[in-house]
């Protein structure tokens, strides 16, 4: 995998541009473009707020229009100084998207740097994310017909197994979730929003990182012990999953005021075998029962407290697909955390056991322990 030369150091403020990596119309000698503070700025009506399409963690999304007329999205990463949080996040997107190429993920036009401001610029997707779309409402669900649902689990399903098995070396995301989800006109999904993505080289099952990502999301494990693995991936994509054929957020508020979680509630429909009374009401039984019933095992097949158990993507794809059976595969106990707080009782827990194991002793994390 290449990384453009002319990417700023982090260690930089102001860092120096190759410039004899691209011609003085603005592009590289690939399909990659460094753009100019001007050019997005008279794009987006100088970031105008009625222009503005999202808000993540590590920055704003502006809808822009060049002067060809092309529309696209620039993200704006303010650099902070002390922590260089921001320009982290910004070589991250670059290292993992400058040189690749899917159907399935947001294709990366350029970047353009300005003082400390450091600003990505993607295609526009029309129809934004999932968030905004499957989960913005009921009028916005009656949009996604079992058809679009398909398409979406598919094609994000795509994306993760040329991410961790065709891209050398194989990329994790460590934030897949509906907000990072975007679609296009046509309700293609893209997977989006790099800035915590992880290099995982093929000789290393996993690598030992600060834990980051959205609560619901992340994979217990991961949560606990900071080991990054492509099934953490995997987990994070299991509770998506869910998602898109339920139509129901990670965690809502139920009518006593407790917070439900989806992951818990799809085990219990599984348990009772009433997996079909969790698939979104609004498709008004417009689905294949037995195809919908497939995807839900999938989702919690996905999100087995046992990671190994969990499916690479490429199998995962196989399963959306037909081309796998998983009717008779059996279903081991789900885990997940709830609050950080949760995460911190399991940690003390494993240093504890660690300590009083000796040196060699490994923890392996266990839901009893954390669960609610």
């Amino acid at each position: 995998m290449k990384i453009p030369c002319y990417f700023p150091s982090c260690f930089s403020s102001q860092p120096a541009i190759d410039q004899s990596r691209h011609d003085p119309g603005g592009h590289n000698d690939g399909n990659f473009r460094l753009f100019t503070y001007n050019e997005l700025k008279s794009a987006t009506n100088s970031f105008h707020f009625s222009n503005k399409v999202g808000q993540g963690g590590f920055g704003s999304v502006y809808k822009g229009r060049l002067r060809d007329g092309v529309f696209v999205a620039a993200k704006v990463l303010a650099v902070e100084p002390e922590s260089m949080r921001g320009e982290r996040e910004f070589i991250a997107e670059l290292a993992a998207l400058s040189d690749i190429k899917h159907e399935n993920l947001v294709p990366l036009r350029g970047c353009c740097v300005e003082g400390a401001n450091r600003y990505l610029v993607y295609d526009y997707m029309e129809n934004n994310s999932l968030t905004q779309s499957l989960l913005g409402g009921e009028q916005n669900r009656m949009k996604f017909s079992w058809d679009v649902r398909r398409k979406v689990s598919i094609g994000v399903a795509c994306g993760l197994r040329h991410l961790h098995e065709e891209v050398k070396p194989h990329i994790v995301h460590r934030d897949i979730k509906a907000r990072n989800i975007l679609l296009d006109q046509n309700f293609n999904p893209r997977v989006s929003d790099f800035g915590l993505a992880k290099l995982l080289g093929e000789e290393h099952s996993h690598i030992s990182t600060r834990v980051a990502g959205t609560m619901g999301y992340l994979a217990p494990e991961y949560a606990v012990t900071g080991h990054l693995t492509r099934k953490s991936d995997v987990y994070s994509f299991g509770v998506l999953l869910l998602e898109i054929v339920t139509g129901q957020a990670v965690v809502d508020l139920g009518e006593d005021y407790k917070e439900h979680f989806l992951v818990e509630k799809a085990w219990e429909a599984y348990q009772t075998n009433s997996l079909l009374q969790m698939v979104d009401p609004i498709l008004s039984k417009d689905f294949h029962e037995e195809e919908a019933i497939m995807f839900l095992k999938l989702g919690l097949l996905c999100v087995q407290e046992t990671s190994s158990l969990r499916p690479r993507m490429s199998v995962a794809v196989e399963i959306l697909t037909k081309t796998r059976d998983i009717r008779d595969v059996p279903i081991s106990k789900p885990g997940f955390i709830a609050d950080f707080m949760k995460i911190k009782m399991a940690r003390r827990h494993s240093l504890q056991e660690s300590s009083s194991s000796g040196p060699s002793s490994n923890y392996i994390w266990s839901p009893a322990k954390v669960g609610r």
